[in-house]
Formats: C-alpha cells, sequence, structure tokens
C-alpha cells in the first residue's frame, strides 16, 4: 500500500512539473475545435513567414557553423599532437561559460560604427561616413556566426568522446589499405561519429531555437522575439500561447530527430585500444594549433578581453553598493533554485531506483524534458496557469472574506522558481541518477535487511555517497539559473532585477559598458562548471594514456 502511494505521489510531480507545457499544447490543440485564431490567422497573414524563414535560415547556418568548428577541433585535439594540443583540448570547453547574448554585446561594441575596430580603420585611413564597406554585425549572418562561437562545445565535446572510444583496428586497417590521415578521417572516423555529431549539433539547434537576448538584439525576427512581440506589443496572450505551442513543435522535431540518432549508435565501433594519435610537424602542426586556437580566441577570448576592459572602465560600479545588492539578489535566488531542483531531482530520481516500474520511469523521464524547452515558453505556460490560479484565489477570497490578497503566485518569485524548475531539473536528475547507478543495489537490500526505511537508507547511505553529484548538480543548476534570461525577463517580480536582466537592460539602452561588470561576473561564475568538466576531461584522458602504450605516429 505504501508503494502504490509514493508511485502515485512520483507520478503527480511529474505531471505538476509539467502543466506549462500542458497549457501550451491545449492552447494550439484548441485551434481546430473553436479556438480563437484571430491573431494568429493575422500573424500567419504577415509576419510567420518570416519568422519560419528566419528560424530555418538561422538554424541551417548555426548546424553548419557548429558542425564546421566542433567537429573540426574535436578530430585535431583527439587525433593530432602539435604545439598547444593538450591546453586547447580542455580550453575549447570555454565558450560554454559565455552566454550567447552577452557575446553579442561584446561583439557589437568591437565591431559595430563607432567601435574599436571601425574607429581604428577610420583614423588610420581618414575615412569618413559611407566611404568604406564594413560588414552589419547586427544582422542574421551576426547571430548565426556569434551563436556558432559560443554553442560549438556542444558538438565538440560529445564528437570528441566518440573519437576518443573510436577502434584504432578499424582506422588502421584503412591506413593499410592506403588511405591518407585525411581520407581516413572522412571515410571511416566521420561516418562512424555520425550520431554524436547529429547529437551535438541537435543540442545546439535546440539552444539556437531557445535564444532571445541574441537574435532580439541584432533586431532578427524569430519565434521568441515574435512571441514577445505578440504578448507584450499586441497584448494577446493567447496568440503568444499559440506562437509557443508551434516553437514547441519544433523543439519537439528535435528531440526526435535527435533519439533517432541515437538508435543508430549501434553502428559504432569500439576497441580496448584506442588509436595512436598522429604527430603533425612543421608546417601542418602549426596550421592545426590555429584552427584550434581560433575558435577559441573568437569564442571567449577577445569577449572577456572585451568585458574585462568595460569592466575597468566602469570600475565605479564594482564600488556601488546597488550592483552588490543585484549580485546578491542573481546568487541568492541561483542558490535557492539549486536547492530546490535538487531535492525534486534526489526525490524522483531514489524514487525510481526504489519502484522501477514503466509508469514511474516514464513519468521522471517527462519530468526531465523541461531542458529542452526554451524558457520563454515555459514561462508562458506558467504565467498562465498560475494567474488562473490568483484569478480563483482572490475571487475565493473576496466571496467568503470581502478581502482581496492579491497576486499570490504570478508576478513573485514563486513562480521564477517554478519555472526554473521545470527548465533546470533534467541538468540535476542526469548527475544524481549517474551518481546513484554507482551504488551497488547490495547495499540498498543490506540496508532493509536490518530494518532500515528507504529515507533512512537514502539519509544515511546514499546522500553520502552522493555528496560529490549533488554539489555538482548544485553547481550546475545555479549557473544555469544565472545566466537564463527569457523566462527571468517575463516572470520576475516589479523591481526586483538579476544580473542578466540588467545586462540586458544596460545593452538595450546602447550602454554597454555598463553592461560589462553584471555580464563579467556572470561568465566568471560560469566558469566554475566548465573547470569542472574540464577537470573530468583531462583525468580521463590521462586515464586512456596510462593503458596504452603511447607511440605517436609522424604524419
Amino acid at each position: 500500500m505504501l508503494s502504490k502511494w509514493r508511485q502515485i505521489s512520483l507520478v503527480a510531480s511529474a505531471l505538476v512539473l509539467g502543466l506549462p507545457l500542458f497549457v501550451i499544447v491545449a492552447a494550439l490543440l484548441a485551434l481546430p475545435f473553436g479556438g480563437d485564431f484571430t491573431t494568429l490567422s493575422h500573424l500567419w497573414d504577415t509576419v510567420i513567414p518570416e519568422y519560419v524563414r528566419h528560424s530555418l535560415l538561422l538554424m541551417l547556418g548555426v548546424a553548419v557553423g557548429v558542425i564546421t568548428l566542433g567537429v573540426g577541433t574535436a578530430w585535431l585535439t583527439t587525433s593530432c599532437r602539435f604545439p598547444g594540443q593538450r591546453i586547447l583540448s580542455w580550453a575549447l570547453l570555454l565558450p560554454l561559460a559565455m552566454p550567447a547574448y552577452i557575446t553579442a554585446y561584446t561583439y557589437t561594441g568591437m565591431l559595430d560604427y563607432s567601435g574599436l575596430v571601425q574607429t581604428s580603420l577610420r583614423d588610420a585611413f581618414g575615412w569618413g561616413y559611407g566611404d568604406y564597406w564594413f560588414p552589419q554585425i547586427r544582422s542574421l549572418g551576426g547571430a548565426i556566426v556569434v551563436l556558432s562561437l559560443v554553442l560549438f562545445p556542444y558538438v565538440y565535446l560529445i564528437t570528441r568522446a566518440t573519437f576518443l572510444q573510436q577502434s584504432a583496428t578499424t582506422l588502421e586497417a584503412g591506413r593499410s589499405l592506403g588511405l591518407s590521415p585525411w581520407q581516413c578521417f572522412w571515410r571511416i572516423a566521420l561516418p562512424l561519429a555520425r550520431p554524436a555529431i547529429v547529437t551535438g549539433a541537435t543540442l545546439a539547434l535546440m539552444e539556437t531555437l531557445a535564444d532571445y537576448g541574441t537574435v532580439q538584439y541584432f533586431g532578427v525576427t524569430t519565434f521568441t522575439t515574435g512571441i514577445f512581440r505578440t504578448w507584450y506589443g499586441l497584448g494577446d496572450l493567447t496568440g503568444a500561447l499559440q506562437l509557443a505551442g508551434l516553437l514547441l513543435a519544433a523543439v519537439i522535431a528535435l528531440i526526435l530527430i535527435e533519439r533517432w540518432s541515437r538508435k543508430q549508435a549501434r553502428y559504432d565501433q569500439r576497441n580496448p585500444r584506442p588509436a595512436v594519435p598522429f604527430q603533425l610537424r612543421g608546417s601542418k602542426a602549426w596550421l592545426a594549433s590555429a584552427a584550434c586556437w581560433l575558435p577559441l580566441l573568437l569564442g571567449f577570448i577577445l569577449p572577456a578581453l572585451q568585458l574585462t576592459s568595460w569592466s575597468i572602465e566602469r570600475w565605479q560600479v564594482w564600488t556601488d553598493a546597488d550592483f552588490w545588492q543585484l549580485a546578491w539578489n542573481s546568487f541568492a535566488l541561483a542558490f535557492t533554485a539549486a536547492l530546490l531542483v535538487v531535492t525534486v531531482a534526489l526525490w524522483l530520481a531514489y524514487g525510481r531506483r526504489q519502484l522501477p516500474t514503466k509508469l514511474v520511469r516514464t513519468s521522471v523521464a517527462f519530468a526531465g524534458l523541461g531542458y529542452a524547452i526554451p524558457g520563454l515558453v515555459i514561462a508562458v505556460g506558467l504565467l498562465v496557469l498560475l494567474s488562473g490560479a490568483d484569478q480563483m484565489i482572490i475571487a475565493a477570497s473576496e466571496s467568503l472574506f470581502g478581502w482581496d490578497p492579491g497576486l499570490l503566485l504570478s508576478g513573485t518569485l514563486f513562480a521564477l522558481l517554478f519555472a526554473y524548475t521545470v527548465r533546470f531539473l533534467s541538468v540535476a536528475l542526469q548527475t544524481v541518477q549517474a551518481g546513484l547507478a554507482e551504488i551497488r543495489p547490495s547495499m540498498d537490500e543490506a540496508a532493509r535487511i536490518h530494518g532500515y526505511r528507504p529515507f533512512q537508507v537514502l539519509r544515511a547511505i546514499h546522500l553520502p555517497l552522493l555528496r560529490p553529484s549533488v554539489l555538482t548538480a548544485i553547481i550546475l543548476v545555479g549557473v544555469d539559473v544565472l545566466k537564463e534570461l527569457p523566462a527571468t525577463l517575463v516572470l520576475r517580480p516589479f523591481d526586483f532585477n538579476t544580473l542578466a536582466v540588467r545586462a540586458y537592460e544596460m545593452a538595450g539602452d546602447e550602454r554597454l559598458a555598463d553592461a560589462g561588470p553584471p555580464a563579467l561576473m556572470m561568465v566568471m561564475v560560469g566558469l566554475i562548471p566548465v573547470i569542472l568538466l574540464s577537470r573530468a576531461m583531462l583525468k580521463s584522458q590521462q586515464h586512456a594514456l596510462k593503458e596504452q602504450d603511447f607511440v605517436p605516429v609522424t604524419a
């Protein structure tokens, strides 16, 4: 009986977390059955074709960019040895610490008409306005470049892991048949890594669809900017819900593509003996080094230097009490959200371990889908849900007590924390489940034999062993919350700002230098999970090298 109630509670928890998505889906499915599609029909005749065109072009450009940069750098750092290779193998993850909208601000500050580059050109050659042509950074092409530079580590990380695990026997067979290293890569290694490449590219494209700060700042009309415009410009929440439903459908299509690609992973051959890297010499070595340093330079080093320059220029901000109050708001919100999300993840992951029925497994998997859904979509669905609940509470309070309690759910920190839980639960859930997988089930059985109840087993045995996983999950979720922009913009309480919102507001007012300190603070905090991930990669690589006789092959 007790296990039945636990199963019901686990399923109910997952359903509650999915309520914002149900609202979006219901708004979209209601259209064929008499739903109000006046605004959607108008948008379909006017701007939706533009949203679709820009979104598709953006996705196509980003896909080409992240695959080119991610696969190229992954192959070079895995299969070749050249100057700086050991540093680059982990440093190429650093762009993950730089939010895309922050990178957009920095490149606008460097490349715009009043930026350092164009100003230097005019001073050097005596040019005036209209005397020269310079590519426009605030454009669809600029958005593609910025998002590619920030998101290529998704492809790099997953593809590099696949290259490290590929069979040396297969590649050596290709060499024995007369294939050059390039031909081995193109005809053997690349086809075997195709599922990993598709998975990494799909993750990058989901982030592209979810992006708001970059495309809005560059003036590119996509579904995310359209949702904001419909909601705040036209004042039509129903139309915004319907647009969010279309965006949700696109994200689900990408998820299905990613799942299909993983089914093909069985064609990937692995061997206990990893492939032996090639030692590059002369110009080949320096070209390989330059090819890997360039995306790191453009994706992290130059934006970080620009943020540092702005922060030094606005050094007074660092002594301003309001700035540190803003930082405290951000960190306190991130820490509270991280604790809440990890607690929910522990509840669901441990419940799945104790009751591994098909219903529980499906429910927990459903609860973890939020990370693939744009924060703006979750925020729109949640606001409709909570505002409806607030109206019911107000109506009941007025009828029973003659008192209007005001908004208790929507427009409060509760709404923000709810949205963060839905959005980032998957990050904590996967981390906690990975930690639980390393604990043998026999330990649970031994504890139960000694009379321990499930909660006592979790507290006395699992939590001490899960301490590294729980700490990692708290850090990862906290950093993600700190950088989240769309959901925070929509759901934050009145007169409550975070570092992300302040940077966005300053950039929107063309005060880019003032956006430097809050942006730099976010980037410095964002380096924490990247450093943890880099350390894990280095340990894995060193372990692999110890298990093989490392004899470099000269190419």
